[in-house]
């Protein structure tokens, strides 16, 4: 009982000091914040992580589309600069989270998420294409 016990708090310390370690870099920020952001930062890494299909049917300006369900999401990933911040976004914001983790994973320092994703900014702005 005692071996169970243990072993369960020894699971979770590393779960969750695992994902402090990950997070730590990330961001999540307002559509306001993350206009702010872009607008104020030179030579921009905007990442879209939806599928093409949904990039193609409108998208933030300048942003660059890195499928996250795509079997080349970490390659292309790769060729960005891990110095500069990256801005990250999708749909909804769940899957750019997910990005955002597997980005701190890859030593990127500074990430923001946009909260709510493209939906929330689409209704927010006017500076979607």
């Amino acid at each position: 009982m005692k071996f169970k016990s243990l072993f369960a708090i020894s699971l979770l310390f590393i779960l969750f000091s695992c994902h402090a370690q990950t997070s730590q870099n990330i961001q999540t920020v307002e559509v306001a914040a993350f206009a702010k952001e872009i607008k104020t930062t030179q030579k921009l890494q905007i990442i879209d992580v939806r599928t093409p299909e949904e990039f193609t049917e409108g998208h933030i300006d300048t942003a660059q589309n890195i499928n996250w369900l795509g079997d080349q999401f970490t390659q292309n990933a790769e060729k960005l600069n891990k110095d500069k911040p990256v801005y990250v976004y999708c749909r909804s914001g769940k899957r750019s989270l997910k990005a955002s983790e597997k980005l701190a994973e890859l030593g990127f320092k500074e990430i923001y998420n946009l909260d709510g994703g493209y939906l929330k900014w689409k209704a927010e702005t006017k500076t979607a294409q």
